[in-house]
């Protein structure tokens, strides 16, 4: 399981006296923790490395969003900071597909559903993000799906 593999990370980095990448897995044991706690009240089954995966992405969003509003401002040592963790984030990460793979996948989405214009763009959202939602970001690929039935 990813979260087994996460902590044994953790261990071996503490161990290295890695402080950043300690520090950075810490981090992420910590949002998986929250995440645990949301979830208890929760009815419905999770599968644990989904949500596992849920969490990283997020994580990984948000330090790409931070990067870039560092850069901008030109604070660079915080910038490297987040691109530290975020280096550490995807390494739990699946392999994101690449475009042209999302763009097939979206056209055999499509022409399964018989999706012909953006009234259909929440079903075609929804089976992708099924399917495929580990491996994409979703916020590109809704993008790709508005292109697609436009």
């Amino acid at each position: 399981m990813l979260r087994d593999t996460i902590k044994t990370e953790t261990i071996a980095a503490m161990k290295a006296g890695d402080k950043p990448r300690t520090a950075a897995l810490r981090l992420i044991g910590a949002k998986i923790k929250d995440r645990d706690i949301e979830l208890r009240t929760s009815s419905k089954e999770v599968d644990d490395d989904a949500m596992v995966i849920e969490v990283l992405q997020k994580m990984g969003k948000q330090r790409r969003e931070s990067i870039e509003m560092y850069e901008t401002g030109g604070r660079t040592e915080l910038a490297e900071q987040e691109k530290g963790e975020l280096a550490v984030i995807e390494e739990f990460l699946p392999a994101q597909m690449s475009e042209e793979d999302t763009k097939a996948a979206i056209e055999a989405i499509k022409a399964e559903l018989g999706a012909e214009g953006m009234k259909d763009m929440g079903r075609v959202m929804g089976e992708l993000k099924a399917r495929h939602g580990s491996e994409l970001d979703m916020s590109k690929a809704s993008g790709l799906v508005k292109a697609a039935l436009s």
